[in-house]
């Protein structure tokens, strides 16, 4: 049943309104205008917080009204003059939301949203709380009252007179259906439907229409799915004779034309002794069936080399076109049949069977067929027949196939469609050759095309060897929520044993589906517990768990369960800020009673934070940084466009048949839409040529894309393991926010894995990338101001182990969501997407990030050099020009800040000569110390926590660990020192350094109050930059002083 789509629009209250009746006080009401719909609330009087929850209903007008009223809900609140000494109602602020920001009815969240200005000069303070979410309701049925009165004018008897002879007879209605069709000369084809329905001798009657009203609305329903509507063609010329039994063909053919509103079209002849579809008079003569249908204009043929080049930026122009012959095989009708029958299909030197056919009033399968058509020698002409499935006898033999019939094309008259055409409609064709009196017909269609055509994804493919879960998927992550758990504190809590009470341990266990929290043990003697502690869950749409607490005390005998209580997920309340969320009490359940005796209660707050972004990937690749309320996610910025053409010089991960062999596929993900390509069979070369859409809501994310080999696509040689996995053959990261807006990147990326025997180079990996904004500039520059993560990561920040718990959890929710798809995605595909196992130690790891680190301090000390050679008077040219330099800025102390900034836009314009020339970033093994790295080393990094490596070898690695750590000990033991030093200036440790120091001080600062600071700049600097004969070799006086300082470390044990 039809419903109708309404907006709720909950004004709850609002917050901080500015005073307006001259009071101190304000009586707001509020105005909303929906697609022209206007509604307001009543007037809370004298109240600078008011609380309305009021209800809102408006109808959401179709797509063609929102140019006329804008896709926009306008919300105004006025002081209302009644209350006021004011003769007008006085604006207090308005607020404009598009329907982006609306969700559907159980996703609603309460939302303060700040009040707008009207115009610059206005003032307005406070916030309005609202709830809005669409909601679908049946709709009321007006009509029925009215409709009482009517019916005593109707006269219902003669209609069910009229009725009653056309069920009990079909010749009248035959002869009443022609009647009509004189007013018009194009409804007299279908008059004689059911007078000549074909049938055969060895026809079942169970197969064969019962009755000609049985046959009427299949064939009207044949005309519906085919398309036709009345103004149909003329029927087609005679065809040319091919047998001498082609007459009484022909005939049947305008009869069932005739019958069926469609047009028919004549099929070549076949040898009924073999079983083999063959032209009569060659190839190159006179076709017996044109395959082209009258009224259809002629097709451009497709040449094997043809290029197609399509302009909109949509239509996989980022790709290569890949040619395919689709064949469309929709059912098939009077069939001597006496089972399922399968079509059998034979194209381009492949031989493809369909599935069983479906029995209704037809023979039905609904399938589609892609042949490939790369090959310069494909064949020219495409066979379709259709073949009775073998039924076994008394005996319990069975018999070959019965061919029933068959139709062949020639591939160079079959159309060649665009993407932006139509469907091509399917036709009837006439089966020759299956040995029977009068032949079934075959619905199907035939066309050229590319894998843009929207039957490419779930058609059979000649490359994915007929595997439906070798098909391209497009996925989507569920949407995670953060469950906060609050327990506050328990009352009524009766411990099992009462007498030996003195100070009890308790705890409440919280766990949700795998993810288990236990709070911090609460010490008490009369039996309430406090705990006021936050336990956080990840929970994913849709919510089907319970959340279940367990109250437990912890006894010298071990922990004993006091009570327990189950919370569906659904009555859980959500929130999008910090506002506080009413608690509840839970009454808890014994666990060892079946009839539920009370056990106490549990002082609970439960809320769904939809402020946070659930991490499911580590914060430097990250895809997406949205929250998880929709009411707060921001317009996109953009759209990355991916076309995923294909791989070369992939190394055989498997062997089939005593051959190598590599089933490759290609997985990407950004944001929460993962796609996934088709997976093509035993080749080294690979070629997907599929291009994929994501929307930009941050540029400055990652998409990740990963090329895996299927194990569960063909039988290879080896064990017949149960869980067989997907193997990993590399992974590409590219940065949007490295991308031009507008420019194709078509690069080719080497495929890397680590190994235990080291880096391994899997092939190389071909893709074409394009960013295109679709904000204004200003807009996009205006995003890198803003915090990368939600406001509430910032206003209850969440730890870091605790967030990396968090994630683990996550990545299994998701991993578990999407292994339940049709076909699923592997657990071990998702973990490597994620990054979920790279967390490790890692040797390696640590001496490429120290070097990292070494880098960065390079260019610092690059800069300590050339003060050193300026100061040397190394080149007396420059150390003069840094006097000069030094002299204006001591005298103008204002150029200071403009002559850094103009420096470091000198350096910024300066390596722009020198940028990288690389296309797009990719793994960098030198810096990854990759092709370096001990062989030890990597499997160490490769092995799982606990090890599984021998004694020996796990003691050899903790030795080198302790030498790796009796460094770090030493670095970090050095600037403690550097920094006690410091200290130690004024904590008197040293009396006489000290003392030192604060003279020092004293006298610099009374000559700082005498002399002014430029002349003190000034011969500061002269005295740094002196010429080396005017220096010592020794230490300056100050690096004396602070090395004689002392530090903590001589009293460390």
């Amino acid at each position: 049943m039809a419903t109708v789509q309404k907006l709720i629009v909950e004004v709850i209250d609002a917050r901080d309104l500015p005073p307006k009746d001259g009071h101190g006080t304000v009586s707001p009401y509020v105005v909303v205008d929906y697609y022209g719909q206007r509604k307001r609330t009543q007037t809370v009087i004298r109240d600078l917080n008011p609380k309305w929850n009021e209800l809102l209903e408006f109808n959401v007008g179709k797509a063609s009204e929102a140019t006329v009223f804008g896709d926009v809900l306008e919300l105004d609140v006025y002081h209302d003059k009644n209350y006021g000494p004011t003769t007008r109602n006085n604006f207090l602020g308005r607020l404009r939301l598009t329907s982006s920001q609306f969700v559907k009815k159980g996703e609603e969240a309460l939302i303060y949203f700040p009040l707008q200005k009207k115009s610059l000069f206005s003032f307005i303070q406070g916030d309005i709380g609202l709830k809005i979410y669409y909601l679908d309701e049946a709709p009321t049925p007006p009509p029925p009252p009215p409709e009482e009165p009517k019916a005593p004018e109707a006269t219902p008897p003669p209609p069910q007179e009229e009725t009653k002879p056309a069920e009990t007879t079909a010749p009248p209605p035959a002869d009443e259906a022609a009647s009509p069709p004189p007013e018009s000369e194009k409804k007299e084809e279908p008059t004689p439907v059911p007078e000549q329905p074909p049938r055969s001798e060895n026809e079942k009657p169970a197969e064969e229409p019962p009755a000609e009203t049985a046959a009427q609305p299949t064939e009207t329903a044949a005309a519906a799915e085919v398309g036709e509507s009345d103004e149909l063609p003329p029927p087609p010329p005679p065809l040319p004779e091919i047998t001498g039994d082609a007459p009484p063909q022909q005939q049947q053919g305008e009869e069932l034309g005739q019958d069926d509103h469609i047009e028919m079209m004549s099929a070549s002849s076949v040898s009924k002794s073999v079983p083999e579809i063959k032209f009569v008079g060659g190839i190159n003569g006179p076709q017996p069936m044109s395959r082209r249908p009258s009224g259809v204009p002629n097709y451009p043929q497709l040449e094997p080399t043809e290029s197609i080049s399509i302009d909109r930026p949509t239509s996989f122009d980022l790709v290569e076109k890949m040619h395919y012959l689709f064949v469309r095989v929709v059912k098939a009708r009077y069939l001597p049949a006496n089972g399922r029958p399968v079509v059998k299909i034979s194209a381009s030197n492949y031989h493809v069977t369909s599935s069983p056919a479906r029995k209704t009033n037809c023979f039905e399968w609904d399938q589609t067929f892609a042949f490939g058509r790369q090959s310069p020698d494909s064949a020219s002409i495409l066979e379709v027949s259709v073949w009775d499935p073998p039924i076994p006898d008394p005996t319990g033999m069975a018999s070959g196939h019965n061919f029933l019939g068959g139709v062949c094309f020639d591939v160079a008259e079959i159309p060649l469609r665009d993407p932006p055409d139509s469907p091509l409609a399917p036709q009837w064709y006439r089966l020759e050759g299956g040995g029977s009196r009068i032949n079934g017909d075959l619905m199907l269609a035939t066309w050229m095309g590319t894998q843009a055509d929207e039957s490419f994804p779930d058609a059979w493919k000649t490359d994915t060897a007929g595997n439906p879960n070798a098909r391209a998927k497009v996925y989507q992550s569920p949407k995670l929520w953060y469950l906060r758990a609050t327990v506050v504190e328990a009352q009524d809590v009766i411990p099992i044993t009462t007498s030996s009470l003195k100070e009890a341990a308790f705890q409440v266990k919280a766990q949700l589906g795998f993810q288990s929290f236990k709070t911090d043990p609460s010490l008490t003697r009369n039996g309430t517990p406090s705990w006021n502690q936050d336990l956080i869950f990840v929970a994913a749409e849709p919510f089907t768990d319970h959340l279940v607490l367990v109250l437990e005390i912890r006894q010298p005998k071990g922990t004993v369960t006091l009570g327990y209580a189950k919370i569906p997920l659904t009555a859980i309340e959500r929130r999008v800020d910090d506002r506080k969320v009413a608690s509840k009490w839970i009454s808890l359940e014994d666990p060892k009673d079946e009839k539920r005796v009370y056990s106490g209660r549990l002082h609970v707050r439960l809320c769904f934070d939809g402020g946070y972004h659930v991490m499911d990937e580590a914060v430097h690749v990250c895809s997406d940084y949205r929250p998880t309320a929709r009411q707060l996610w921001k317009p996109p910025v953009g759209t990355v466009e991916l076309g995923i053409i294909g791989c070369k010089n992939l190394i055989p991960v498997k062997t089939m048949n005593g051959k190598g062999c590599t089933d490759a596929y290609c997985v990407a993900k950004y944001g929460s839409k993962w796609v996934r390509t088709r997976t093509v069979c035993d080749s080294l070369e690979p070629k997907w040529n599929e291009q994929y859409t994501f929307k930009v809501f941050d540029p400055c994310t990652v998409l990740s894309l990963g090329v895996f080999d299927s194990n569960g696509v063909l039988e290879t040689d080896g064990p017949k393991d149960a869980m067989r996995l997907d193997f990993r053959i590399g992974k590409v990261r590219i940065r949007i926010s490295t991308l031009t807006t507008g420019k194709v990147y078509k690069h080719t990326y080497p495929l890397l894995v680590l190994s235990p025997a080291g880096l391994k180079k899997m092939g190389e990996v071909e893709i074409a990338i394009r960013f295109a904004r679709v904000t204004p500039t200003l807009d996009l520059v205006h995003v890198y101001s803003q915090p990368l993560l939600p406001l509430m990561h910032h206003i209850k920040p969440l730890g870091v182990s605790q967030q990396d718990m968090l994630r683990r959890a996550a990545v299994k929710i998701v991993a578990a969501h999407l292994l339940r798809s049709e076909p699923p995605l592997g657990r071990e595909t998702v973990l490597y997407m994620l990054d979920a196992d790279s967390q490790g130690f890692s040797m390696r790891k640590v001496r490429a990030n120290y070097f990292r680190i070494i880098n960065l301090i390079a260019g610092v000390m690059d800069i300590v050099g050339w003060i050193n050679n300026t100061r040397s008077w190394k080149n007396p040219m420059a150390t003069i020009l840094v006097h000069a330099l030094l002299v204006l800025l001591v005298w103008f102390p204002d150029l200071i800040i403009p002559t850094l900034l103009f420096y470091v836009f000198a350096i910024g314009a300066w390596n722009y000569r020198f940028r990288s020339r690389v296309s797009l970033q990719h793994f960098d093994p030198k810096l990854s110390l990759a092709d370096t790295v001990d062989r030890d080393e990597l499997d160490e990094e490769i092995d799982l926590v606990p090890s599984s490596r021998s004694y020996e070898v796990v003691r050899a690695r903790y030795d080198k660990l302790r030498t790796l750590g009796a460094r770090v000990q030493t670095v970090l033991g050095d600037f403690a020192t550097q920094g006690e030093r410091v200290q130690a200036l004024v904590t008197w440790r040293d009396p006489r350094a000290t003392g030192i120091f604060v003279g020092l001080c004293f006298l610099v600062a009374m000559v700082l109050y005498l002399v002014p600071s430029k002349m003190v700049a000034m011969a500061f600097g002269f005295y740094y930059l002196r010429h080396p004969i005017f220096r010592d070799r020794t230490p300056s006086p100050a690096l004396n002083f602070m090395r004689r300082l002392p530090s903590l470390s001589d009293q460390l044990l």
